[in-house]
């Protein structure tokens, strides 16, 4: 998608009914857009070929894509969302902002103004089926076309999940006992699974940058990040590493003393200048980070991905596992900055972490060193 959607003459745009993407994080809006860069929801312009003309059937009605923005709490990951959004303005997307949380009735007002959207789209695109938020949506949408578009790791749970006709619980709280409200959603997670389920009236397709297995009958087309590369860079590469953060502490996986530890070691280690912080890390942390490492904190405005295309970036880039192990190979491809993943160690867990944890992480780095041909970074010592 570039540029402003092509109208027919005559012909006005009908926003909200051809294809609406529902988002809660920046990295989803930039997937919509890069699904959207190759899936052009507005009506191509004929070629001109110097024959007569022929009579032809009317065109239909060019439908851009209609953008609605879920809006999340944290001022972090609002400043980036709003930064997409006008990117996603830019190349002719209709942006709809709703602050559906941190309000009591904020659900209710939302479910209430997008029912007649949601009930008249034809084609639905989502970026995180684990939401509560989407869940509850979903019901009031009967589009025929569903689009799946990645929201990091989460996208390999989710198709491991449907395969096998589990709940839709991201993996770092499976292990934890099921509250009341919990089960309350239950219901809507059950729904939310059937509906993204393909079927004979339902076809269901998954855009992905990672090593996702769709289950039988879902249709799955590889995200290359063509529009970032077209849109931004090639970047100016530094001399040097920049080393990128991860919230596994913010969400009680791993020991916070441990994290500081081995991030100190890294930058001892490998000479690394720069820290690009994750959008959920706390500023305490980031903080303490600083004063103990050196380190220069750095708090991108837009999903790393972009941030890095647009440079400078360091010629290597440690990561810990996490999408970007997948995602930053693609994005920087051809430009010679090398990524190089840091596994965690199994004693860097807390004792609350999901037994699941460590497998996942590894597997996420396993499969981007057989992917990508990433190296592993020297075991760095917490001590």
């Amino acid at each position: 998608m570039t540029g402003k959607p092509a109208v027919a003459a005559g012909r006005v745009p009908a926003p909200g009914i051809g294809a609406v993407a529902l988002v809660e994080s920046p990295v989803q809006l930039l997937n919509v857009l890069e699904w959207a860069h190759i899936h052009p929801p507005t009506v191509p312009a004929a070629r001109t070929t110097g024959e007569p003309a022929v009579p032809a059937e009317p065109a239909p009605v060019a439908r851009p894509l209609t953008v609605v923005v879920l809006s999340p709490v944290d001022p972090t990951s609002r400043g980036q969302l709003r930064r997409m959004a006008e990117l996603a303005r830019d190349e002719g997307a209709v942006v709809r902002w709703f602050e559906a949380r941190g309000s009591r009735g904020g659900l209710l007002r939302t479910a209430v103004s997008l029912a007649p959207l949601l009930f008249r789209v034809e084609h639905l695109v989502i970026g995180d089926p684990f939401s509560r938020l989407v869940q509850v949506l979903l019901p009031l949408c009967r589009a025929r076309e569903l689009t799946v578009v990645d929201d990091g790791t989460a996208t390999m749970e989710f198709t491991e999940i449907l395969a096998r006709g589990g709940r839709l619980v991201r993996w770092h709280r499976s292990g934890r006992r099921r509250s009341p409200v919990d089960a309350a959603f239950g219901i809507f997670s059950s729904a939310a699974r059937r509906r993204l389920t393909p079927g004979k009236r339902r076809h269901v397709e998954l855009f992905s940058a990672m090593p996702a297995t769709p289950p039988p009958g879902m249709a799955l087309r590889t995200n290359r990040f063509a529009w970032t590369r077209s849109r931004f860079g090639p970047p100016r590469t530094l001399a040097g590493t920049d080393l990128i953060g991860t919230s596994l502490v913010e969400t009680g996986v791993v020991d916070p003393e441990r994290y500081l530890a081995v991030v100190r070691s890294l930058a001892e280690r490998h000479g690394a200048k720069r820290y690009f912080a994750h959008r959920r890390e706390a500023v305490d942390k980031l903080h303490r980070l600083a004063a103990e490492t050196g380190l220069e904190i750095v708090r991108p405005d837009l999903p790393l991905e972009l941030v890095a295309r647009r440079g400078p970036i360091g010629r290597t880039v440690l990561s810990f596992p996490s999408t970007v192990v997948h995602t930053l190979p693609l994005a920087l491809g051809g430009t010679g900055v090398r990524i190089v993943v840091i596994d965690i160690d199994q004693e860097w867990l807390t004792a609350a972490a999901s037994p699941r944890a460590h497998t996942f992480l590894t597997g996420i780095n396993h499969s981007a060193r057989d992917l990508h041909g990433l190296n592993a970074a020297e075991s760095p010592s917490p001590a």
